[in-house]
């Protein structure tokens, strides 16, 4: 009756935390039982079952694919974040070379019209600019006010919001414009209190949520630079 007893107990207490314990405390396990370690049969979803060598070289193939595609996926990213940078350098020093406001603000909307887009705007808030007479600038104002409500709605905490806008937002934010379909806009400045920079589409779904927005944060970020050559902080 000890000796079942004896059984019972080591059987409980052989689980799968107990076996990983013994195993990595006793490393030469593997090479003392090389050939049961060869004659043992993992379950397999298609074959039925597979030797525990050919189950850990599938594994191992398996870690080295998806290294390599991690590997590819990096060095993707990698090429597409130095072509964005020489398009970013390009761009500024485009824009950097303009004679006047209007001149810059028409090369970035002709570099949005070049990439398919409808065009390019920029809204500056009123507070945090000197928009009023004398200056001409007053097109580009925007009331912080009037746009709260807009950013509660479209961007809650974030400082880009990609999608369709309704008609009274576009009337706010872009009243010249017409039959747009799409928009991708970006908060200007750490804290997104300086404006609003707007790209936008006429096909309805060329900006959608969940789009990547890293051309859109280096863009905002550079923009209040540009701006504050020919405009004067308030």
């Amino acid at each position: 009756m000890k000796n079942i007893e004896e059984q019972t107990d080591t059987t409980v207490l052989l689980d799968d935390q107990a076996v990983s314990d013994y195993l990595r405390q006793n490393p030469d396990f593997f090479i003392r039982n090389a050939r049961q370690i060869e004659q043992m049969a993992v379950p397999h979803p298609v074959r039925g079952s597979v030797s525990l060598v050919e189950w850990h070289m599938a594994r191992q193939r398996n870690h080295i694919q998806q290294l390599e595609e991690e590997i590819t996926l990096l060095m993707e990213q990698a090429t597409a974040n130095h072509e964005l940078f020489d398009r970013l350098l390009a761009l500024q020093s485009h824009l950097a070379a303009a004679d006047s406001l209007q001149e810059m603000l028409n090369r970035l909307h002709r570099w949005a019209r070049e990439l398919g887009l409808a065009g390019a705007n920029v809204r500056l808030f009123s507070d945090k600019w000197q928009l009023g007479a004398p200056s001409d600038f007053f097109q580009l104002s925007l009331s912080r006010q009037a746009f709260e409500p807009l950013r509660i709605q479209r961007f809650g905490n974030q400082h880009h919001y990609l999608g369709n806008i309704n008609g009274p937002e576009l009337l706010l934010l872009l009243p010249q414009a017409k039959a747009i379909g799409s928009v991708a806009m970006s908060l200007m400045g750490e804290a997104g209190d300086l404006g609003v920079l707007i790209f936008s589409s006429r096909d309805s779904q060329h900006y959608q949520s969940g789009m990547g927005t890293l051309l859109l944060q280096h863009l905002s970020q550079m923009m209040p630079d540009l701006l504050a050559r020919w405009v004067e902080r308030a």
